[in-house]
């Protein structure tokens, strides 16, 4: 991935089966991102498993036990390039199950891209108090996504198919969330599509010819980019730690501030362990330094596996590395609160509730 273009990272984020993964990787497909044979493989082994609707889904959702069981597990990092940015995409897990790798994937994001299923009985899941549809909406604010597109999906399915009455519904009540929430509606492109079909993906559809707005790539287009604070001394938080076969040790994570650079010397708090970096890459292109919104992998040298770990941070030894602090201030959101609030354990990384 080239530098020409400015850089953003977005989110995709909504409730289990709101068709995350299949407009995902249907707008992956149509941007050229994915080669037509490999959709008609995908398409091949979807069929032979009875989930013929699930081949762009594939794209993303590369494990076995995502392929078996139809749902995104971990979060998925893929690229694509707009008229205006270099996206890299972000494809969060909607299970309940698996809210930590959502709030992984959401906390890297410079826009969220709120996937609502505009069928009946679906979208009431998802935006019911113990629907994901609330959940990531307010979980995104919290962790600083303070832009966002929603993609009123499966416009196909609805009664009548490419209702109106039903976007303007769901758009009514979405946009009433998001105000409590903390977001401006007025702000917000409510795009009606179909993730599986294609409409209004790319290209404007005849079949919601009702609608004036922008389609979802001119939606991402419309993005503002974010500041990019490369002055200030280096902090990556890991996201994950690999040990890669003829490499060794990589690292991955988004810089939120500072450069990092083949050659510097890193330091990971809080365990303050030193380590010089062997190169950081991008999307499997090795780059010259990394700056802020790059969602980045780099190895190191000497450094085993067992010895960083998720939510570590990377910073420059040479450059007010990051340190322990006798106190910080903490905004905690509650999700489906208990009645009640435990008191705080202490350790180093977590502060789980009694």
């Amino acid at each position: 991935m080239g530098k020409e273009k400015s850089h953003i990272n977005i989110v995709v984020i909504g409730h289990v089966d709101s068709g995350k993964s299949t407009t995902t990787g249907h707008l992956i497909y149509k941007l050229g991102g994915i080669d037509k044979r490999v959709i008609e493989r995908f398409e091949k082994e979807a069929a032979e498993m009875n989930k013929r609707s699930f081949k762009y889904a594939w794209v993303l959702d590369k494990l076995k036990a995502e392929r078996e069981r139809g749902i995104t597990i971990d979060i998925a990092l893929w690229k694509f390039e707009t008229t205006k940015y270099y996206c890299t995409v972000i494809d969060a897990p909607g299970h309940r199950d698996f809210i930590k790798n959502m709030i992984t994937g959401t906390s890297q994001a410079d826009c969220a891209v709120l996937i609502i299923d505009s069928t009946t009985g679906g979208f009431e899941a998802g935006i019911s108090k113990d629907g994901q549809t609330r959940e990531h909406a307010l979980l995104a604010f919290t962790l600083g996504v303070k832009q966002m597109i929603c993609c009123c999906n499966k416009m196909d399915a609805t009664t009548p198919k490419y209702s109106k009455a039903r976007y303007d519904e769901i758009v009514k009540e979405v946009s009433s969330y998001l105000k409590k929430v903390g977001y401006n509606p007025d702000k917000i492109a409510f795009v009606p599509i179909s993730g599986f079909e294609g409409d209004n993906m790319i290209e404007r559809s005849t079949n919601l010819d009702w609608y004036k707005g922008p389609t979802l790539l001119e939606a991402l287009d419309q993005i503002t980019e974010p500041k990019r604070p490369s002055d200030k001394p280096l902090r990556l938080p890991l996201q994950d730690v690999y040990k890669i076969g003829g490499i060794g040790t990589v690292p991955v994570g988004r810089v939120e501030t500072g450069v990092i650079k083949p050659g510097m010397v890193v330091t990971f708090g809080p365990t303050g362990l030193t380590t010089e970096v062997k190169s950081v890459e991008m999307h499997h292109e090795a780059l010259q330094e990394a700056l802020p919104g790059d969602n980045v992998g780099f190895n190191v040298k000497n450094v085993a596996v067992k010895d960083i770990k998720r939510g570590y941070v990377a910073s420059n030894s040479k450059d007010d590395p990051a340190k322990e602090a006798a106190s910080f201030t903490s905004q905690v959101i509650i999700m489906n609160h208990p009645g009640q609030i435990g008191v705080l354990a202490r350790s180093l990384r977590k502060s789980p509730s009694s």
